[in-house]
């Protein structure tokens, strides 16, 4: 049994901007990671950090973009915080010795993005999250913080009240993936989940095979809502053959879009008469789409990105990764050819309930990073707002955890006196299979002493892991994997129906029956990734199943989210957020009113055009 005042849970971006602020309030605090911190999947962000530091441009300008992108579903606390803080925690890491790009004056370089109304996308050339990742894992080592490297946690110990909001965290469970040993970690100040995105749930995604949405899994089966999980971002430009992210900063920097017959569409089909290739992206990857399927895409699947025509001494100065990914994985040289490119899954707008300082309605227990909702992104993410929201709101978990008085949040946790019921109307049953563990919450036990809580999760989940390996027969998970993939991809992508998303939850159901008699064929007990791709599957159903039943039912168009029969914004309905939780193992729905009020006056919805 390990011990410390704070448990960090994933080293990414969040993860490490959470440790060091809370070794700055003088918490004793570990990073509990499954992969090695610069390995994390914030090193895949390529195109940069938002933050308005330049003359002429301003925190509230930011904050009415990011609303406008957000298709007004985004809380105004949250996003006024992130707009208000990004500039600072910019400047921390250009201190702490980030490269970003430079002018001639030496000034710090900034690009235009999608959906801004002023060039305010702070950047590393075509690596920005590479760089933050080493940069801010230099700070953790400097600070002597505990890393506990490849453990990967698979449990939370929380109390099992009835209430979710009288419940406590205490601590994790974790796999050690080098010596197949279950230990547990009691946080006695709390545990933060910084452990990323779910990209897996999809089989065309942006995302690393790790990114398996433990952290938002383990929340809602330990009683958190999750919240606005149909939101799910498809970035227009992603390389078809693998899925590989080509950066927004492609098109920032001056990259066009065209259709197998040469046309430049975004302008020239209505698409986006004034902002073009730097519409949102849920513009952009619906026009892509469209074209495709109306005869103009390329193969029948694709477009083309062109950046010949900025010359290859730009290219190679803020663009040069995409050379190697453009070469490397489709056999295209960038400098004298298009790029093929085609929507694909990227990033989740949804997820853990938490406020702004990233506590979520069980005490001691937190979220910061694409994991969480705060909501900043409500329907729709801005590019350039990801990488911001890590350094922010990591932060301000990390600090709360420590124990620093934040002031009273704006934003509530839980259902309250304004939350309203819902119903659920599905073609099957939702939820676990059979009858539910014991404990209200999945982990959950109420002892003398928050040790004696970790101990009996830990006992639980040692004997989860025994009965997986010493089960010789049944399904692999590989199998369940790509039958989950399939369906989410082919009826929960860019365009959705009502008949589409019911076959999505009769496969999902399937799925989860078939995973009861899941066994892994692997009984080594040191790297067996079978082990650990069976414990995510659980994971990856939890999730497919909360992101469609969202989406079935929100009969709107806002943001991301597309459905066919429902082809308008419904504001006298629908400005509220979809909440999910995982009741004793049935998933309740309920849903709260989204907060337009800020600082200066609330936030009038308007029609959404670029």
């Amino acid at each position: 049994m390990y011990e410390h005042d704070v448990i960090v849970v994933g080293a990414g971006g969040a993860g490490l901007r959470a440790a060091i602020a809370a070794h700055e309030e003088g918490a004793d605090v570990a990073l509990v990671t499954k992969l090695h911190p610069v390995r994390s999947h914030t090193g895949a962000a390529e195109g940069g950090i938002n933050a308005a530091i330049r003359d002429g441009d301003s925190w509230e300008d930011h904050a009415y973009d990011t609303m406008k992108g957000s298709d007004y579903l985004g809380d105004a606390p949250a996003i006024e915080t992130l707009c208000q803080d990004s500039p600072k925690e910019t400047i921390q890491l250009e201190h702490w010795g980030m490269a970003f790009s430079r002018e001639e004056d030496g000034s710090v370089s900034q690009r235009p993005f999608g959906g801004l109304s002023f060039p305010r996308t702070t950047y590393a050339g075509a690596e920005t999250g590479h760089h933050l990742l080493h940069t801010m894992y230099e700070q953790v080592v400097k600070r002597g913080i505990q890393v506990y490297d490849e453990w990967y946690v698979t449990r939370l110990a929380v109390t099992n009240e009835e209430d979710p909001s009288e419940r406590d965290c205490h601590g994790v469970v974790a796999y050690d993936i080098k010596s197949g040993e279950v230990q547990g970690f009691t946080a006695k100040n709390g545990v933060i989940l910084t452990t990323g995105g779910l990209g897996q749930v999809f089989d065309h995604t942006t995302n690393a095979v790790a990114n398996t949405g433990d952290g938002a899994a383990m929340a809602y089966r330990a009683g958190v809502p999750l919240e606005d999980m149909e939101f799910i971002q498809f970035h227009p430009t992603t390389l078809p053959s693998t899925g590989v992210l080509i950066s927004e900063g492609v098109r920032g920097e001056g990259g066009i879009l065209y259709n197998s017959e040469g046309e430049r569409f975004m302008f020239e089909h209505g698409y986006a008469n004034n902002e073009g290739e730097l519409a949102s992206r849920d513009v952009v990857a619906r026009a892509e789409l469209t074209e495709v399927n109306n005869g103009r895409g390329i193969n029948d699947e694709y477009v083309h990105l062109d950046m010949r025509h900025l010359g290859e001494e730009r290219i190679i100065d803020r663009l040069e990764n995409i050379l190697h990914l453009a070469e490397d994985f489709e056999g295209v040289n960038a400098l004298e050819e298009p790029m093929p490119v085609k929507p694909g899954q990227h990033y989740a707008m949804g997820g853990i309930e938490t406020d702004e300082h990233g506590e979520t309605c069980i005490s001691g227990l937190y979220a910061a990073g694409e994991c969480a909702c705060v909501s900043v992104h409500g329907a729709n993410r801005l590019g350039g707002n990801a990488l911001p929201e890590l350094i922010v709101f990591g932060a301000r978990a990390g600090r709360h955890a420590a124990g620093t008085d934040l002031g009273e949040p704006e934003i509530t946790t839980g259902k309250t006196d304004d939350s309203e019921m819902g119903d659920l109307d599905t073609p099957v049953e939702p939820g676990a299979v059979g009858t539910p563990e014991d404990a209200v919450a999945d982990g959950g036990a109420t002892m003398a002493k928050p040790s004696q809580t970790v101990e009996t999760a830990l006992e639980a989940e040692r004997s989860r892991v025994e009965n997986l390996i010493e089960k010789d027969e049944g399904v692999q998970q590989a199998e369940l994997r790509a039958k989950l993939q399939k369906s989410m991809t082919q009826n929960v992508n860019v365009f959705r129906n009502e008949e589409g998303l019911k076959q999505a939850l009769r496969d999902i159901r399937e799925v989860r029956e078939e995973f009861e008699n899941v066994y892994v064929n692997d009984p080594s007990r040191t790297f067996n990734t079978d082990l650990i791709h069976t414990i995510e599957m659980r994971n990856l159903i939890d999730l497919a199943e909360a992101i469609t039943l969202g989406a079935l039912v929100r009969d709107e168009f806002r943001g991301a989210h597309w459905r066919q029969e429902n082809q308008e914004r419904r504001d006298d309905v629908w400005l509220k957020h979809t909440l999910l939780s995982w009741n004793n193992g049935t998933p309740e729905l309920w849903f709260k009113p989204t907060i337009l009020e800020g600082e200066d006056g609330e936030y009038e919805p308007k029609i959404r055009s670029y």
